[in-house]
């Protein structure tokens, strides 16, 4: 008699330890589920900055690896310093009658102006072009040549 209540309990003990391992491999997968979501996102990520560095065209700088060389604008450096699609993206925006928007210029280039991901290595282009004075873009997020003029009201 006395083994049959042994059997029992051990019976017991093994039931209340198969499900909580049965609660901890379901929160094992679950965690290897977040885990493969990290992971497929973190892959996209690398390919999306992968695929703008490779649209920047980097310049190859001596010594330190590439770097992209875009010179501040000044009366000594000519737009002849721009690496070739800069001074393509000047040459739109100086043609254009007014103020141009990042799509129009994209279209002019040749680009999916369709897909928004095109449009955004272009938008750095042209944000690095009047961060160094090239360009000057407006508070509507369209781009002008030089500086803008002020207008003085009496």
């Amino acid at each position: 008699m006395q083994e049959r209540q042994w059997i029992t309990a051990r019976r017991s003990e093994l039931d209340a330890l198969a499900e909580e391992l049965a609660k901890q491999l379901q929160e094992v997968q679950a965690e290897r589920d977040e885990l493969a979501i990290v992971e497929r996102v973190l892959n996209r990520l690398a390919e999306q900055v992968q695929a703008d560095a490779e649209a920047v065209g980097p310049v190859t700088a001596q010594g330190r690896g590439a770097v992209l060389l875009i010179p501040h604008r000044s009366d000594t450096v000519d737009e002849g310093a721009l690496p070739g699609d800069y001074r393509r993206i000047l040459a739109i925006v100086r043609e254009a009658d007014g103020p141009v928007q990042v799509r129009a210029v994209g279209e002019r280039l040749g680009l999916d102006t369709a897909v928004r991901g095109k449009l955004e290595p272009l938008r750095a282009k042209m944000t690095k072009l009047a961060d160094h004075g090239w360009l000057h873009e407006r508070p509507d997020g369209r781009f002008t040549c030089g500086v803008p003029k002020l207008v003085y009201r009496s």
